[in-house]
């Protein structure tokens, strides 16, 4: 019973402290992308405060998903080290409670935020952002503020075709109207024996009934002039979903549309690695929360013992600071094809518990 009621004050303790944490943080987030966006629509008369706000709290979720893993490694420290230095551990351990069971709980609810936050928080995000990509375009109406918004640092947006007469390979520099319309186009048309046809420039191209309508097109056939048309037509077998697939970010693809979306990547002949490791990140990410846990038990365990809070909160902060820029270069590696997006996605989560586990053994347990 003891044992009981304890191991429900230090999930009280650690879920307050984390939601403190992350919700300072959001606010701070949500505050300075407001005034950045304030400052870059103050030459545009037509847009109000109540629509940047409201662009800006659909832009938050987004970037809140990143924060999280930080906001359960600080809290945990800080529950942590606030337990040791009241000697409420001492206390713990004089009751007969080890080391593994009053971690226990923690660890539970960093793993049932990981649940939510991937389940139920995941796909709200991507609405979100989803919705304030669409509203950025509309109110910057420019090419480059739609691409630059939806890409995420990527130049350009590439789309692969097959049709009767070869394939298509189509690159466009921005995409609008969920991958219907594309602007800045250029598109190398190959025949059945990948022998390049002709090259297309245009300034749009607007996807029809089976067809895609390039505006303002100059055709380039190897062996003859340039020639320019007002409109300049290209069958495809692509559908404005697949198109769509193909050009949206992950982190714009809710966790449980990612399966749909790898599918219609590889139907449109482009590689899905970016879905897949975008899923199976999202899987690994309650493990991730509890990597971080156990790296904040590492750290808070030893300050009633040896002291040094601020060394030990520090390096802490560098191992899980450590962690996470671990994580972000497996998902480098995995999204260009160098690893396996499931090794990729679950290795660092993987690594931080074990190497939690074993310090905590062998300070312990010898």
């Amino acid at each position: 019973m003891i044992g009981r009621i304890l191991g429900f004050y230090f999930a009280r303790r650690f879920a307050g402290a984390v939601a403190m944490i992350f919700l300072s943080c959001v606010t701070l987030i949500v505050l300075v992308d407001f005034l950045e966006m304030v400052r870059r629509t103050a030459d545009r008369e037509h847009v109000g405060v109540a629509l940047v706000a409201l662009v800006t709290l659909y832009r938050a979720p987004a970037f809140t998903e990143q924060l999280l893993p930080f906001a359960v490694l600080f809290g945990a420290i800080a529950t942590f080290v606030t337990l040791s230095r009241r000697l409420e551990l001492v206390v713990a351990r004089a009751v007969g409670l080890s080391v593994w069971q009053f971690i226990t709980p923690p660890v539970l609810v960093a793993f049932l935020v990981g649940v939510f936050a991937t389940c139920v928080f995941n796909p709200v995000s991507a609405d979100f952002k989803e919705r304030a990509n669409q509203m950025e375009g509309e109110i910057f109406a420019s090419a480059s503020a739609a691409s630059a918004s939806l890409t995420r640092g990527q130049k350009d947006f590439w789309v692969r075709q097959q049709s009767v007469d070869g394939q298509a390979i189509i690159q466009a520099a921005a995409s609008r109207q969920g991958g219907r319309t594309l602007s800045g186009v250029v598109v190398f048309a190959f025949d059945k024996a990948d022998r390049l046809v002709e090259r297309v420039e245009a300034k749009t191209a607007t996807l029809g009934d089976g067809a895609w309508f390039l505006t303002e097109a100059r055709v380039l056939v190897p062996g003859f002039d340039v020639q320019s048309y007002d409109t300049y037509v290209i069958p495809t077998n692509l559908d404005p979903r697949q198109v769509q697939d193909s050009l949206i970010a992950p982190e714009t693809v809710s966790f449980w549309q990612l399966p749909a979306a790898i599918r219609s990547a590889e139907q449109s002949g482009f590689g899905a690695e970016k879905y897949r490791l975008q899923l199976q990140s999202l899987m690994a990410r309650p493990f991730l929360l509890v990597a971080m846990v156990l790296i904040a038990a590492v750290v808070g365990l030893r300050v009633f013992r040896f002291g040094g809070v601020g060394q030990t909160i520090l390096g802490g902060v560098l191992a899980g600071f450590l962690l996470y820029v671990g994580t972000k270069l497996a998902e480098d590696l995995g999204e260009a094809g160098i690893v396996h997006p499931v090794a990729a996605a679950w290795f660092p989560a993987v690594t931080g518990i074990l190497l939690g586990v074993l310090v905590l053994l062998h300070r312990e347990d010898g």
